[in-house]
């Protein structure tokens, strides 16, 4: 079903290393860093992916709506990563060049992002909807993405969202998270607003060479065109970083009855070690 309304929907996303990979904090030329962080494979933040299958199926269900991706990452690091990010679904990029590192202000990340989405041509912001991960694998804070809205105006916030209905009228039904597990649902008589999306409930996107083909003739000029931003943010620092401690206590104990094992772990969590 196709709905005769149309939004414009930005995505406020970064470029993070792979979460997957050993990550080890280290100060370089009196900076926190990560070990290696140049040599390390780089994705979209796991989060904005959610926000990426989300956009994609609104775009579906209404008409005209465009996607812009605004994102923050080194250029060479952008372009790996669109090689890829190209074949999932049509969207334009906004590049801002910039350290993908998560040891930085979210105010200064926030302003960067909102002047990227402002100078975005023909964006109507009284009809935009942006979007980003509620929560962040690299330099969210779970602030960024409130403050981008903040910046922008946009008062009308939701955060922790597992769907998004758009209606005839232009509205939309928000299906937010809260507390105990449960949904608070909320009718929204329209843009703009912001986004900040859970898991939600889209499988990935599958790859389409031909829509990456597409993507790619407009996403190589726009990395050209990416403009350099210095994050350092007055007043802000990072003292000290280090990796968790590790403690690890291990007993053998052979021939022992489940009776006496499960007393013993009951005895242990209501000491208050387990935490």
């Amino acid at each position: 079903m196709s709905i005769d309304h149309t939004y414009h929907l930005v995505i406020c996303g970064s470029v993070v290393p792979d979460p997957l990979q050993s990550l080890e904090p280290v100060v370089t030329q009196g900076k926190p860093g990560l070990k290696n962080e140049l040599m390390l494979p780089m994705v979209l933040d796991p989060f904005v992916n959610h926000s990426l299958n989300e956009a994609a199926k609104l775009r579906e269900a209404t008409k005209d709506t465009q996607v812009h991706l605004v994102a923050v990452g080194p250029k060479a690091k952008l372009q790996q990563l669109m090689m890829v990010l190209a074949q999932k679904t049509a969207f334009n990029l906004v590049a801002v060049d910039a350290p993908a590192g998560g040891f930085i202000d979210s105010h200064t990340v926030a302003a960067a992002l909102a002047e990227a989405i402002k100078a975005i041509p023909g964006l109507d912001l009284q009809k935009t909807l942006v979007f980003g991960g509620w929560s962040s694998a690299s330099r969210a804070s779970g602030t960024t993405l409130q403050l981008v809205g903040e910046k922008l105006g946009i008062t009308e916030q939701f955060f922790g969202v597992d769907r998004l209905t758009p209606a005839a009228d232009g509205g939309f039904t928000v299906l937010e998270r809260v507390e105990a597990g449960q949904h608070l649902e909320t009718q929204v008589a329209g843009a703009p607003a912001v986004i900040g999306w859970a898991t939600g409930e889209l499988p990935e996107l599958p790859n389409n060479p031909k829509i990456g083909m597409m993507n790619m003739a407009k996403i190589m000029p726009a990395i050209g065109k990416a403009k350099a931003v210095d994050l350092a943010s007055a007043g802000f620092s990072v003292v000290d970083t280090a990796l968790p401690a590790e403690k690890r206590q291990t007993r053998v104990v052979k021939d022992m009855p489940a009776a006496a094992v499960a007393a013993e772990i009951k005895e242990w969590i209501a000491s208050g070690k387990a935490g």
